[in-house]
């Protein structure tokens, strides 16, 4: 796709302030539908550049700026969501915040990265529904385990029968949020078994020992169905658990670490997969072992493993075939 125009837009709860590059023509416009139809009258009237040819970026900024990815992947108009770090980062320093200011900023950002920025594409409905379940589930389960916290410290020094209200309340509280998270899982996996395609990829990665269920499906909603990332290197960088280098010159020479930019719930349930297959699988248990018995750092090798079995989820997806543990055959 050629992109001879960029249109930087500011996304607040109310507005949206749009920016358009080449002429530094600026507006804003309500953030709803009829300010989106509005916006795109007004930027194809303010800028000599094709349709085809004009790009709009703007950050994610979660609720608010969902129905404005909806409405332009609706109409088909070419859009592109970068993350706000990557912006800030790449102008250099800037002081104080003004919605105005940031939408020149992005259409800035936009306009010198052209030739590299790629439309984004959205994920299907299933996805999006998916990911949100998941959100959700995830806020419910950290509530029920901070009454679980409190109820069991309460316990152990506080008398059942002089508290009973509050002990039944909070036992009442975690009852309902079983129920609830149940619920979502069920719907879940109602949504996984509607779709071959998604229930294919989630079985491929199930047959992985120490692969889990919610690592499964946070890996389908963050890769889009493995079409946002195509192979297990760049999601790993994705997730901060690829290892990159730290030299300079003559005077660094440390040790190659991860990035602290992740996404930090993926790397946790790679964490959590990869101390599993140290326990119950034979052959990550033999390597951890070995490299722990050669003087390896502990940190370093169980990333490593982190890192090998992501690299065997995209591969039996890849193939399409589930993954055959052939070390139980060896001598």
């Amino acid at each position: 796709m050629k992109i001879s125009e960029t249109v930087g837009i500011d996304v607040s709860k109310l507005t949206i302030d749009v920016r358009i590059h080449t002429n530094q023509v600026y507006g804003q416009f309500e953030n709803s539908k009829k300010g989106f139809k509005k916006m795109i009258v007004w930027v194809y009237k303010n800028t000599s550049a094709q349709k085809e040819e004009i790009l709009f970026v703007f950050e994610h900024t979660g609720l608010y700026s969902h129905n404005l990815s909806v409405y332009l992947s609706g109409e088909n108009i070419p859009f592109s969501i970068v993350p706000g770090l990557e912006i800030k980062r790449s102008l250099g320093l800037s002081r104080g915040k003004d919605d105005k200011v940031d939408a020149t900023k992005i259409a800035r950002y936009a306009y010198r990265l052209r030739e590299e920025i790629s439309p984004y594409q959205m994920p299907s409905e299933k996805l999006q529904k998916l990911k949100r379940l998941l959100t959700l589930r995830e806020r419910l389960v950290r509530q029920r385990a901070g009454y679980k916290g409190s109820s069991k410290e309460q316990e152990r020094v506080l008398k059942k029968t002089e508290n009973y209200l509050l002990f039944k309340i909070q036992k009442n509280m975690i009852k309902c949020f079983d129920k609830h998270i149940k619920s979502i899982e069920k719907e879940m996996d109602d949504i996984i078994n509607s779709d071959n395609e998604l229930k294919k990829q989630y079985d491929l990665m199930l047959s992985i020992k120490s692969v889990g269920q919610q690592t499964a499906l946070y890996i389908i909603v963050f890769t889009a169905g493995f079409t946002k990332f195509r192979d297990a290197r760049k999601f790993a960088s994705y997730c901060g658990i690829a290892p990159f280098p730290n030299v300079s010159g003559t005077s660094l020479k440390g040790k190659s670490k991860v990035s602290g930019l992740a996404n930090k719930k993926i790397k946790s349930l790679l964490d959590q997969c990869a101390k599993s297959a140290i326990v119950y699988n034979q052959e990550m248990k033999s390597y951890y072992n070995k490299r722990i018995e050669n003087g390896k750092e502990k940190m370093s090798t169980i990333n490593i493993i982190r890192n090998k079995l992501l690299a065997r989820i995209f591969a039996v997806v890849k193939r399409e075939t589930p993954y055959v543990d052939i070390y139980k055959y060896a001598a």
